[in-house]
């Protein structure tokens, strides 16, 4: 009877005491069950779309809550000679409007700020152009460029009047002197930032050094540039005040210059709100050629 015994053979330690049918069901349920991070509202999404009801409803309160703050300050006892309110400022605005000129004012202004900005365009995006494509010419060139951008251009106010004089080549000069550097640097920024798989699939096919600046780098470096002189088409006109500290009689930086010494505060407020609001019209003429000429630039994703 014994011999007929046979003992029973055991598990080896290495099998799976489960299947794998078993297993995948036990995984499932714990995905299920395990707690995720809850999504980001709309708002605080990084670099995600807004309803574009928001976004203007956004943009609306920007503007309202600081005008709003203004109004309640001017209404706190404080002099107007210091914080006039904005009804006074636009009084003063309708009054200059039909007995002091603004018109003309605006018109020299603009006139003066775009002959800088075409001036410094015209010489800062070749140079721009030849430092961001050889690096013969940015080692001959940025390191001073970079070193002069820091120079204040109001510094430079008595080199022009004594080298330019003082009529209306003067101005232009501080607007470009403000302008020209900080252009060329960024346009040769914009240059570097085409792909070297470009330039290289243009070498392969035979393209010169010509070609490669003129059918390669500038086309693929173009919705960039437009950019840039967007932006220093806005840094042309925070130097138009300090241009026409150089005896100019008329130009909206002049008037405000004339109404601080007779302390004509609501008059300041008024020139600089003007200026603000040329410049903001002519940003948002720049981000329409922009999406006119590049709409691919603007696509999401």
């Amino acid at each position: 009877m014994a011999s007929r015994i046979r003992p029973r053979a055991s598990t080896p330690a290495c099998w799976p005491r489960h299947s794998s049918k078993s297993s995948t069901l036990q995984e499932a349920r714990m995905a299920v069950t395990e707690p995720r991070p809850s999504p980001a509202p709309v708002l605080w999404q990084v670099r995600a779309g807004i309803p574009r009801q928001l976004y203007w409803l956004l943009a609306f309160l920007g503007l309202v809550v600081p005008l709003t703050l203004w109004w309640m300050g001017s209404l706190s006892g404080t002099d107007s000679v210091f914080l006039p309110s904005p009804a006074k400022v636009w009084a003063r605005t309708l009054t200059w409007w039909t007995e002091d000129a603004l018109l003309n004012d605006i018109t020299i202004s603009i006139g003066r700020v775009v002959a800088g900005f075409l001036v410094s365009a015209m010489i800062a995006l070749p140079l721009g152009l030849l430092i961001g494509s050889f690096k013969a010419v940015q080692g001959l060139l940025e390191p001073l460029t970079e070193f002069i951008r820091y120079m204040p251009a109001v510094a430079f106010i008595p080199l022009v009047m004594l080298w330019v004089g003082i009529d209306e080549s003067s101005k232009v000069a501080i607007i470009f002197i403000g302008t020209f550097f900080q252009m060329m640097l960024l346009v040769a920024e914009d240059v570097r930032r085409v792909p070297m798989a470009q330039i290289e699939a243009a070498q392969t096919m035979g393209a010169n050094r010509r070609e490669l600046v003129e059918k390669v780098i500038l086309p693929s470096a173009k919705p960039a540039l437009l950019d840039t002189m967007r932006v220093c088409m806005g840094s042309a006109w925070t130097y138009l005040v300090v241009a026409e500290l150089v005896a100019a009689n008329s130009g909206l930086g002049h008037a405000i210059l004339k109404a601080q010494r007779f302390l004509q505060t609501d008059k300041i407020f008024a020139g600089i709100l003007i200026i603000g609001l040329i410049g903001l019209l002519t940003d948002q003429a720049f981000r329409l050629v922009h999406r006119k000429l590049y709409p691919w630039a603007h696509l999401k994703g």
